[in-house]
């Protein structure tokens, strides 16, 4: 019976797909999953899964995460109010950008490949700047979503000059490599397929407006009917948010999206620098998107409340209306967080990341090693949520067994990363992935629905380049 530890997070996801109630479905993961822990008994699972939810703030990093979905809110609020966004729109169009359905979408593919310091600002910024664009030319939300989520993971972990990287790098130099790790890592990137197919199939999606499958039908859809949203949807932020007007019309510059936008991406170095004890690459990453979102709606709210035409543009008390305001429209975007991260910590007591390690069991011939560490890679950051957490697990093993049956370590290396990046990108559990529902406003499981037959496509062509690296190397 050691399989029942999967049961958890696949009867959430499962449920989730199945029925599109995200909320209910995680309950009810989490409810068994607290019902194994305690020894079968539903009552004892029921009281459990209250102090479970609770736990989730005990960590740090998670709470600093909930804060960021909800000051999130906040800023999205401001620069809208501003006008900042409408005048972005213009200054946009009046130079031919995103005024056609190709430009709109190579707007979002750049601007998630120019942001790779941190995989929740890539999702935010791609989605704050491009939806008034998807909007306009009846392009889905759930597209947006996709360009949000396939540009976060993929590209920081392609370009790891941020916390991904010297999470790994962390994990290497744990396994007697610290003199190879830089080096290692470095190579392992050519090997990081599903990464690298991603990055590839998206920009192609951008340039020749291709689709299929679920994106095909959604694409149709709003083409159509205008309908960005699939009609009875739950958008992970409220339209009162989406919609917010100018507080006064043609008063907002350009600037008052680009300086908070830019100020918040800037304080993220700034931010690793300080956390890391002057190495970026040591930096906290839920530190420094907390402190960068906090210093974006700091110098929003100073900007704004400077003179314009005789008075400011808001002043302090009605910015901070707005950020409340604007806070209270992800609410939804809170709990999802919590019962995801809630679910994560259930499934790590349950020992389900080493129970799907141990399936790999002996005697497997070598050149399919690289082709099974990325597969048990993505099954546990599919149904743990979490990329990180598979790195963690697999590092350990994937290094000494490479070293042992003299398989190519960076070839190795890439299958984790890999492995964990799938997981990130495609599970309705990942933080990420979250966000990128939250920031293209649309309804997360319509997100994971609409993007799943992409990632499944590359999915399979990174098993097909592990078998023949493996075979080759």
């Amino acid at each position: 019976m050691d399989w029942i530890v999967l049961l958890p997070p696949v009867l959430a996801i499962g449920l989730a797909l199945w029925t599109r109630q995200v909320f209910l479905s995680l309950v009810v993961g989490l409810w068994i999953g607290t019902t194994i822990l305690g020894g079968g008994n539903p009552l004892s699972g029921l009281r459990a899964l209250a102090d479970v939810l609770v736990a989730v703030f005990a960590s740090a990093s998670n709470t600093r995460i909930v804060l960021f979905s909800l000051l999130v809110g906040g800023l999205i609020a401001l620069v809208q109010v501003s006008g900042g966004v409408a005048a972005f729109t213009e200054w946009v169009q009046r130079r031919g950008w995103g005024t056609t359905r190709r430009s709109a979408e190579i707007l979002a593919f750049a601007v998630g490949m120019l942001i790779f310091v941190e995989s929740s600002i890539t999702s935010l910024t791609v989605g704050t700047l491009s939806r008034p664009f998807f909007d306009k030319l009846k392009l889905p939300r759930e597209k947006l979503a996709y360009y949000c989520d396939a540009t976060s993971a993929p590209v920081c972990m392609l370009i790891p000059l941020n916390g991904w990287g010297a999470f790994v790098l962390g994990l290497l130099m744990t396994q007697g490599l610290a003199d190879e790790a830089v080096p290692l890592l470095a190579q392992s990137l050519l090997f990081n397929f599903y990464s690298v197919f991603t990055v590839i199939f998206t920009l192609v999606l951008a340039l020749t407006g291709w689709s299929f499958g679920a994106m095909r039908r959604a694409e149709r859809r709003a083409a159509e009917s205008g309908q960005v949203v699939r009609p009875g949807s739950q958008p992970m932020v409220s339209e009162e948010i989406v919609g917010i007007e100018p507080v006064r019309p043609g008063a907002g510059h350009m600037g008052d999206l680009m300086l908070p936008i830019g100020v918040m991406i800037g304080m993220i170095f700034v931010s690793l620098y300080v956390t890391g004890d002057g190495s970026i690459m040591a930096g906290s990453g839920s530190t420094a998107v907390l402190w960068a979102v906090g210093s974006a709606i700091g110098v929003a709210m100073i900007l704004y409340a400077v003179p314009r035409r005789g008075k400011p543009l808001l002043n302090p008390l009605a910015a901070t209306d707005w950020v409340v305001k604007g806070a209270s429209g992800l609410v939804g975007v809170v709990a999802l967080l919590v019962l995801a991260f809630a679910l994560g910590d259930v499934s790590n007591e349950l020992k389900m990341g080493e129970y799907v390690v141990g399936l790999l069991g002996d005697g497997v011939a070598t050149w399919w090693l690289p082709a099974l560490v990325f597969l048990v890679g993505c099954a546990v950051a599919f149904t743990l949520g979490s990329s990180w957490t598979a790195y963690a697990i697999l590092i350990p093993l994937a290094v000494p067994l490479a070293q042992g049956l003299y398989i190519s370590l960076p070839l190795m290396l890439g299958a984790v990363l890999a492995g964990g990046v799938y997981g990130d990108h495609a599970s309705p559990l990942s933080d990420t992935s979250i966000i990128s529902s939250m920031s293209a406003a649309c309804d997360h499981v319509d997100h994971i629905n609409t993007q799943l037959p992409y990632t499944l496509l590359l999915g399979g062509l990174s098993i097909v380049a592990f078998l023949l690296a493996g075979l080759l190397t």
